[in-house]
């Protein structure tokens, strides 16, 4: 989506191309669509652990179809919840200067709901789900056992570090709001308003998809150990490759 944003651009910088159809307008909606899609694979983490380590009893919430299953149901309700709110205000339009669709920024109610939608709900829910489990925690005391504590303090630094990943998210949308603010108080649009705002969106895209990887411990075990054997793997070959020419010199 990204890259066919950026050529896009290119090309209307380039050919003064317009891009203004409907299939635009889609594009930006789903664009919207997936950029909420993204924080709420973190939401779904944080829940995971929630469940683990406050509501461990409940099993059916630990189940891998239920998380198989939740993106969808996600995808549908974030779905309709954007359409129902950015259509009525215009959320997404084409921008001439850019030469893409997305919400615009000087759309103040629609870009300020898209950033509630997308970003500020996912964000509370991680923050909520963090501090209710640090609660928790510090009420248990000295009940649990020390494999159980050991688990939890696990889950407790994953969250965390969830949280943490989706704060320097924010802060890289800083500059993009200075300048929204700037055009609430002066009411001048910069001219690169929008390319100074998705700057920040496509490095946050690009740090989530990493960041997601390193953040569960299960993907992250599962490359190491490609890493790991890509590595053995040359060295086996070469030891059955020194083992054989012992052989050979052996039996000369």
């Amino acid at each position: 989506m990204l890259i066919s944003t950026n050529i896009r651009s290119i090309l209307g910088d380039l050919y003064n191309q317009s891009f203004d159809s409907s299939w635009c307008i889609f594009s930006g909606y789903l664009a919207l669509v997936l950029l909420g899609m993204l924080y709420m694979t973190f939401v779904n983490q944080a829940f995971y652990r929630l469940i683990r380590i406050v509501y461990s009893q409940s099993r059916w919430f630990q189940s891998v179809k239920l998380y198989i299953i939740l993106p969808f149901i996600e995808i549908i309700i974030l779905t309709v919840i954007l359409l129902t709110v950015l259509i009525p205000l215009n959320g997404v339009t084409y921008l001439p200067n850019d030469h893409f669709c997305y919400a615009t920024f000087i759309n103040i109610p629609g870009i300020l709901s898209a950033a509630v939608i997308v970003y500020i709900s996912p964000f509370c829910c991680i923050l909520f789900i963090y501090i209710h489990i640090t609660r928790f925690i510090h009420q248990q005391g000295n009940i649990q056992t020390l494999v159980v504590k050991q688990r939890q303090s696990r889950d407790l630094l994953i969250t965390r570090r969830i949280l943490i990943i989706v704060s320097l998210l924010f802060i890289l949308g800083i500059p993009a709001m200075t300048l929204v603010f700037m055009f609430i108080i002066t009411g001048e649009e910069h001219p690169l308003l929008a390319r100074i705002a998705f700057f920040p969106v496509s490095v946050s895209q690009t740090g989530l998809s990493v960041a997601l990887l390193f953040s569960i411990p299960q993907l992250k075990n599962i490359v190491q150990n490609l890493r790991t054997t890509k590595t053995v793997t040359p060295v086996n070959r070469a030891m059955r490759g020194t083992i054989q020419m012992r052989k050979i010199t052996g039996t000369q």
